[in-house]
């Protein structure tokens, strides 16, 4: 293939680069100053990759790199997602009186990691990707210097991502000496004879290193302390574009390139998937601060997205994507709740006990964070219940009777904590005031998200009709 048309293919990435570039030297001349413009050209720029996306599949640079339907799909999803984290950014940062010009930039790069990781057909290029988002992401956890709770994010994530790099790039390195290629499609022909204890262990260690990056239990550690202490934009950002980029990789990983290997890693996939679904939800329950239990919740959903996953059908793989589809709209609007909330005094309201009576102080808000709660635990007919039955009937299809029923009965024990932010919002004596309401861009997401999950069932095919064409350029 030409090298033009390996560019065009990668254009996408190309825009995001370039424009990272750029942004970093405005924002190193203007200083600070620059931060809305380059925040509002960041933006600009996620909308242009997200329409040079649109082209025809291929292969670029040799195979190391291919856009496809799936490809696309997940793309979408993370460019709407960094789009809106960098929306609910300012407020936050004007508030603590540090807008920085070096957020949107490192907002793209880290979109332009999440972009070669679903589009690698090659381990080199799946670990550039993860690498550079991963860079990326160390620098926005800290990125209040000053914030010890920050500064330990930043500081915990960088260790526990530096040993998971290292697990993960130990396993590629073994399956690479024991295949003789570092091709998904090379990977595959090389296993199609049978496993090898070689390529065996190298594949428990991709596998192990990969589940890192998407928060699975076991290796799920860092998240709870991470979300934490990260500012709440940065919180929002990690919590949806890099799962759904972290699940397309592992997607394409598992049915391209160890597609032969299906029963070893579908065993290792059914015990994370298990796992994260009921620590997700046990851990959960214990939990006084809100960025902390949605921590879990996003444990806990990516172990039902696993679920899917595990499967290792055409219909899993669309299930899962279209549940992580609609898991973006729960997340942005859940963070843009949180962001949203202020005491008289203007502060931030973490705990999850400041919730209380928020339906007398401010009926909107409480309306809205209620909608998302109501879906994020799966209750009908709301959009958030209609991913997980998907992925339900996957797994079911696949003969993999006993892995629903654990996953649904853990759905039934995560809806406590869901319903217990409720009960604060509804039924317990009134908190002190809050601020009056001044963003009309967190509102505006609390909305559009209230208002997609109340009738976004009706987008369902639609959304199933998109997620089995992406699906389908796997198998």
């Amino acid at each position: 293939m030409s090298f033009m048309s390996s560019f065009v293919l990668t254009l996408p990435e190309v825009i995001l680069s370039a424009g990272a570039i750029a942004l970093m030297m405005v924002a190193a001349f203007a200083g600070d100053k620059a931060e809305g413009l380059c925040r509002w050209v960041a933006i600009a720029l996620l909308a242009a990759a997200g329409m040079a996306s649109f082209h025809h599949a291929g292969e670029a640079f040799d195979g190391l790199y291919r856009a496809d339907d799936f490809s696309l799909y997940a793309k979408l999803l993370i460019y709407v997602a960094a789009a809106v984290s960098l929306m609910l950014s300012p407020r936050f940062f004007s508030h603590e009186d540090r807008p920085r010009a070096e957020y949107p930039v490192l907002i793209l790069l880290a979109t332009v990691g999440m972009g070669m990781m679903v589009s690698a057909v090659d381990l080199l290029t799946l670990y550039v990707g993860i690498e550079l988002n991963s860079l990326s992401a160390y620098v926005l956890a800290s990125f209040i210097r000053k914030d010890e709770r920050a500064a330990e994010a930043g500081l915990k994530y960088f260790v526990l991502g530096a040993l998971a790099s290292g697990i993960l790039l130990y396993g590629m390195s073994l399956l690479y000496g024991f295949s003789g290629t570092t091709h998904y499609a090379g990977l595959a022909k090389a296993m199609a004879d049978g496993v090898n204890t070689g390529e065996l262990f190298g594949l428990v260690f991709v596998m192990a290193g990969l589940a890192f990056k998407i928060s699975a239990v076991p290796f799920h550690m860092w998240t709870p302390d991470v979300y934490e202490g990260a500012p709440t934009p940065v919180t929002t950002f990690f919590a949806s574009a890099p799962k759904v980029a972290g699940m397309a990789m592992l997607a394409r990983m598992t049915t391209v390139a160890l597609g032969p290997a299906a029963a070893q890693w579908q065993q290792i996939l059914i015990f994370m998937a298990l796992a994260s679904v009921i620590l997700g939800a046990v851990g959960a329950m214990g939990q006084t601060n809100i960025k902390r239990l949605l921590a879990y919740s996003s444990i806990n959903n990516v172990g039902f997205a696993l679920v899917g996953l595990a499967s290792g059908t055409p219909d899993g793989v669309s299930a899962t994507m279209t549940y992580m589809a609609v898991y973006v709209v729960m997340t942005l609007g859940s963070f843009a709740c949180v962001l949203h909330m202020r005491d008289a005094d203007g502060h931030y309201v973490e705990d999850i006990a400041s919730l209380s009576g928020l339906s007398r102080n401010n009926k909107a808000l409480a309306a809205g964070f209620a909608i998302l709660m109501f879906s994020l635990a799966g209750i009908p007919p709301l959009l958030g219940f209609w991913p997980k039955l998907l992925v339900f009937f996957a797994a079911t299809k696949a003969g993999l009777f006993p892995l629903a029923v654990i996953a649904a009965l853990g759905s039934v024990v995560g809806a406590y904590y869901y319903l217990k932010i409720i009960k604060t919002m509804y039924f317990d004596e009134p908190a002190p005031a809050y601020a009056p309401a001044q963003s009309y861009v967190e509102a505006g997401v609390v909305a559009v998200s209230a208002v997609l999950l109340v009738g976004g069932y009706l987008l369902i095919p639609v959304l199933s009709a998109a997620s089995a064409a992406a699906a389908g350029a796997l198998f």
